[in-house]
């Protein structure tokens, strides 16, 4: 494929039929599908070419799937029906969107649509491209309010054979043979400034060509620019992704009802994950919708070995841990780790804190904690089985890698102890506030033991832990037994200071259920298309306030396929 541009060749012969902004899975995706019904492609990207793939490259590689073999192999039972019931309950539309009324009319018919696509074409599809899934169905996002409300009912978090690079690589190789054909061309070093509009329709682009960089995949490169480009075609389409990298931009959009993100935080997501696309397309027309809908982590840790900017680590826990808040409180039910993300977050902005506390042993870290990535889950990105076995046994190595070197993982024989270290990350944080009293802290622990220790129990958490474990991924690689957290064999105790990790952006470029973008009048911005996270993963926000998770990289899927499908019949 070619890297960069060598001379002006598609605005002087006009021989493009679509521009794609973003090299990442939905634009790879989008532009796979266009050059599949024989349409040529023109492919941009502001990185250097080792980070083709984008954000999914790092990926865990989830993806939301409905009725699969793999939950029935696991006795699940589940169905579009009552999946679309659980996605409505966290959505929370905004009343009429069923009805097609309103802002949110476009998100919810894309999530129908996308529940369905999960449901029906996204396994058979992804299989006969050489996709494959790791047996075990995961847990994620279980909530816990009433029936109807937030949360997945079943297990639906399909982990992929390989992770993120394993979904990303189909469309990799389908690019390279659309190159090869002719059809697609694919410049990186390309930061697209502006859109051409004539006659009220996008036309073409304008681009920054910038300076040859050998930065590494992920890695922050250069923004010396060398050039400028302007590039016609009959459409365009953004695919550029959203703003978890800028974190002024993510404070400033953070719902006023839920606090303030803080001045501390740590990045899931490459820099170039920078929110500038959706500015552009906004100076040219486009409305963006649901600016304030994010989906950021609470579960953030400092990676040791940082790639870029801020980069953070999200720790996938099991239900055993306490979660409590920089004074040592308890978060309330049902925000036990891995219940409901969004609704923790909320509750660390609203207080005003930095970060939160896991307090745990050895032994539930060791059966309990995974780490989202492709990078901290070489057994399943390399698809090695011995490994594997290592992590079933609690020995996984990145895990084990964090607990000897992160700052952030505090060791201690009894809680006050503990407590005392607590404080004292605390204090050498510039801006972190939080005190943890180490009598309070050893009343909770020994007042969660007792419960335990009843065989029964009345604390809500340790109830919800013990019904985890009559699923029997839970029990077998995800929930550790019911025992006190002061039992001497599985010792020491552990704090882990979690950070808020930002990720992924809701809301977006407002479209139809195609992927034409709109205006703010709801009429249709010709020329211009919008996929994947830019378009809030469908229609401008497909997932409404929260997130069944694993609906990422499937909506980068639907909507790549669904929009790419849609662009090659309208040329």
């Amino acid at each position: 494929m070619t890297d960069s541009v060598h001379n002006n060749d598609v605005a002087t012969t006009g021989n493009t039929d679509v521009i794609v902004i973003g090299a990442g899975l939905s634009g790879l995706v989008t532009a796979t599908e266009l050059t599949a019904a024989g349409k040529r492609v023109v492919l941009l990207d502001q990185e250097p070419a080792a980070s083709l793939g984008g954000q999914a490259w790092w990926s865990f590689g989830g993806l939301f799937l409905v009725g699969s073999p793999e939950q029935r192999r696991l006795k699940v039972r589940d169905s579009a029906e009552l999946a679309f019931s659980d996605w409505l309950g966290s959505a929370q539309f905004d009343p009429g969107a069923e009805r097609g009324e309103g802002p949110d009319r476009f998100g919810y018919r894309w999530a129908k649509g996308f529940v369905e696509f999960a449901a029906g074409d996204l396994r058979p599809w992804l299989h006969a491209k050489g996709v494959r899934w790791f047996p075990l169905v995961q847990w994620a996002e279980r909530g816990g309010y009433p029936a109807g409300g937030h949360g997945n009912s079943v297990p639906r978090f399909h982990v992929t054979w390989g992770t993120g690079p394993a979904v990303v690589e189909p469309f990799v190789a389908a690019a390279h043979a659309a190159n090869k054909a002719g059809l697609l061309d694919l410049r990186f070093r390309h930061r697209v400034t502006s859109l051409v509009v004539t006659d009220g329709r996008v036309t073409g682009v304008r681009a920054e060509i910038l300076a040859d960089d050998d930065a590494g995949r992920g890695e922050p490169s250069s923004r010396a620019v060398t050039g400028e480009v302007e590039l016609s075609a009959q459409a365009v389409v953004i695919a550029s992704g959203g703003i978890g990298a800028n974190h002024d931009l993510a404070r400033a959009r953070w719902s006023a009802d839920a606090g303030s993100l803080p001045g501390r935080m740590l990045s899931g997501v490459p820099d170039s994950t920078d929110g500038l696309m959706l500015g552009v397309a906004a100076d040219s027309g486009a409305a963006l919708v649901h600016e304030d809908r994010m989906w950021h982590y609470p579960e953030g840790i400092a990676n040791h070995s940082p790639v870029w900017t801020q980069h953070g680590i999200r720790i996938l826990p099991g239900p055993s841990s306490l979660w409590l808040d920089a004074d040592g409180n308890r978060l309330p039910g049902p925000l036990f780790p891995g219940f409901d993300a969004l609704g923790a977050l909320q509750h660390v902005t609203t207080r005003g804190d930095d970060h939160s506390w896991f307090v745990l042993n050895k032994t539930i870290m060791e059966k309990e904690f995974a780490l989202s990535g492709s990078e901290q889950n070489p057994d399943l990105t390399g698809k090695s089985v011995p490994l594997l076995l290592e992590r079933v046994r609690g020995r996984s190595v990145p895990v084990r890698t964090f607990a000897e070197q992160s700052d952030e993982f505090l060791w201690a024989d009894t809680p006050a102890e503990l407590a005392a270290k607590m404080n004292a990350l605390t204090a050498a944080t510039p801006g972190s506030r939080g005190s943890v009293d180490g009598e309070a802290l050893a009343a909770l622990v020994a007042a969660r033991d007792a419960q335990v220790a009843t065989g029964l129990g009345k604390d809500p958490q340790v109830v919800a832990t013990a019904a985890a474990r009559h699923f029997i991924v839970d029990k077998a690689i995800r929930v550790s037994p019911p025992r006190a957290l002061t039992d001497p064999q599985d010792g020491p105790l552990l704090a882990v200071r979690l950070s808020v990790l930002t990720r992924k952006t809701l809301g977006g470029l407002w479209c139809d259920e195609t992927g034409r973008a709109l205006t703010p009048d709801g009429d249709v911005l010709e020329g211009l298309w919008a996929v994947g996270e830019a378009a809030g993963f469908g229609g401008g926000g497909a997932h409404g306030h929260r997130a069944l998770e694993g609906t990422f990289l499937g909506g980068c899927l639907f909507t790549g396929r669904t929009t790419g499908r849609a662009l090659a019949a309208a040329l």
